[in-house]
């Protein structure tokens, strides 16, 4: 059974989400080494303005030191994620499934890849083509040209087959934020969002309607 409890957390800071994802990682791994399906869980959150840093990322690539994050109204936080640096803010809608990848019969490439499908195909709604990047785990615009940009990170976490963190999609958010990192580490391509390719705003709901149905379709996730 791939039951999967839908959490809509709204507005949270990225620790307090933080610590939630990892209570229900443990619950579910607890249930797992018990001989239990359990429940997974698909967390849909904003969050406040926030830099977050990889295990493996460098931190040369926050471009601001802490008296400009704190005029800024930001945090900066280390992770256990994989993927080097990105940014949270409000009008990004982020997604953390905790599912456990056995019962979902797939491997974490697998499961890189569907979570990219889901991006690809609720930014297509917008009639904007998404595309994957090679050497570069996310959701690309314009792949082999100079204006090449990135509208959705991925960054993940697996323990005992069981995920954790996830992605970011950028929908109405404040892209100035990013001009301050190398996101993910690249110096060389941009960023954008469904708002800037519209070039007005979209509605958060819709936009998170359909990433649950595409979850559903892709992931064949039964929600509860």
């Amino acid at each position: 059974m791939k039951t999967t409890e839908l959490i809509d957390l709204n507005v949270l800071s990225y620790r307090t989400a933080w610590e939630k994802q990892e209570f229900l990682l443990n619950k579910l791994k607890a249930e797992k080494r018990a001989g239990k399906v359990g429940t997974n869980y698909l967390l849909l959150v904003e969050h406040p303005h926030v830099y977050t840093l990889g295990r493996n990322g460098d931190k040369q690539n926050l471009l601001i030191n802490a008296i400009q994050l704190k005029a800024k109204d930001a945090e900066f936080i280390h992770v256990d994620r994989g993927g080097d640096i990105t940014y949270h803010g409000y009008g990004q809608l982020v997604a953390y499934p905790i599912i456990r990848l056995d019962v979902f019969g797939m491997g974490i490439k697998e499961y890189v890849f569907k979570l990219e499908e889901v991006i690809i195909k609720t930014i297509a709604n917008y009639n904007i083509i998404g595309e994957r990047l090679n050497g570069a785990v996310g959701v690309w615009l314009d792949t082999g040209k100079n204006t090449a940009r990135k509208i959705c990170a991925i960054g993940i976490r697996c323990s005992e087959f069981v995920t954790m963190h996830g992605f970011a999609l950028n929908v109405n958010t404040n892209l100035d934020y990013f001009s301050h990192i190398n996101p993910c580490g690249f110096i060389d391509k941009g960023v954008t969002s469904i708002e800037k390719e519209l070039n007005q705003k979209v509605d958060m709901v819709e936009v998170k309607n359909l990433i649950i149905s595409n979850f559903k379709d892709i992931f064949k996730m039964e929600f509860i």
